[in-house]
């Protein structure tokens, strides 16, 4: 029979096991899904269309599943690379690793067991799409050590965040068309434009740590480069709808597009970390309103 002493350690194990689970889930930024919803409505534009609005059940949790997996592994990595930054940022120091609760070994085996099963995922596509699975993952390992050398580390954020388009197409036609480029090119702009309001919430602090960023760079043109960015994606977002004859639907999906990106650049026109804060949290909607648009297009077509 169990002794009373050992149901003692249990209760006294059981809560320290579901802390550090926690604190991985929060590595994972599984209590976060800004990050994810960012990352998953282009990937929906290119499955969608690459699909012509019939994307096959498999092929659709495949890369629904890839997007959570890889969203939370690239924060693992980041987080893991930012160890020694975190503590000294407002908004990061309460991270766990940067917080001194997981160590970096822990972090260093999470991301492993997430690419593998990513991994896992991406061997259930032809072996084009594989080659741009692989292209991806280095992406976005590699993320969190550029911002150290490049002065646009949002760009090449918006370079991982888009790569999913590609695969999309290269899953279901295993061809990359001009129109696939195309929309490409537009998330890429959107996801630099938004990345860039994001830095602006951690600006002060990164100058004084050294790290280097887009809102850095920009200085004081920071929200007008913002807004040039928002008009070129929308502007790729009308050029893919016109190569494909879209029709009213799409079109008041960039309505939409359009209303959000005005009402962002207006929350960010004080630069208050607060407001730049809300507005990055809020560009996911931006992403929807395409994806309502392309979704309704094809439904109603």
């Amino acid at each position: 029979m169990s002794s009373p002493h050992t149901f003692a350690g249990c209760r006294q194990v059981l809560p320290q096991v579901l802390a550090t689970l926690l604190d991985y889930a929060r590595m994972m930024r599984l209590d976060r899904p800004v990050g994810t919803l960012l990352l998953l409505w282009p990937t929906l534009w290119a499955v969608w269309i690459a699909a012509g609005g019939r994307p096959q059940p498999h092929i659709l949790f495949v890369f629904v599943a890839g997007v959570v997996l890889m969203r939370s592994a690239g924060c693992v990595i980041n987080d893991y690379a930012d160890r020694k930054f975190d503590p000294h940022v407002a908004r990061t120091k309460d991270r766990p690793l940067a917080a001194g609760r997981i160590s970096p070994a822990e972090a260093l085996l999470l991301f492993g067991a997430l690419s593998v099963i990513a991994l896992v995922l991406a061997l259930q596509l032809n072996r084009f799409t594989l080659l741009f699975a692989v292209a991806g993952a280095f992406l976005a390992v590699t993320y969190p050590f550029i911002k150290r050398f490049l002065s646009v580390p949002q760009l090449y954020l918006g370079l991982s965040f888009s790569w999913g388009i590609p695969m999309a197409f290269a899953a279901q036609q295993e061809a990359i068309p001009r129109v696939a480029w195309l929309l490409f090119i537009a998330n890429l702009l959107w996801v630099t434009a938004y990345d860039t309001i994001y830095a602006m919430v951690d600006r002060d602090d990164d100058l004084k740590i050294g790290l280097r960023s887009t809102a850095i760079m920009f200085g004081e043109a920071d929200r007008h480069i913002i807004a040039v960015l928002q008009v070129m994606s929308l502007l790729s977002l009308g050029l893919v709808g016109r190569m494909l004859r879209f029709g009213s639907w799409y079109q008041a999906g960039l309505v939409a597009g359009c209303g959000l990106s005005l009402y962002y650049l207006w929350l960010i026109r004080a630069r208050d970390r607060d407001a730049c804060f809300q507005a990055f949290r809020l560009n996911h909607y931006f992403g929807m309103a395409i994806f309502a648009g392309i979704l309704l297009n094809y439904h109603y077509s």
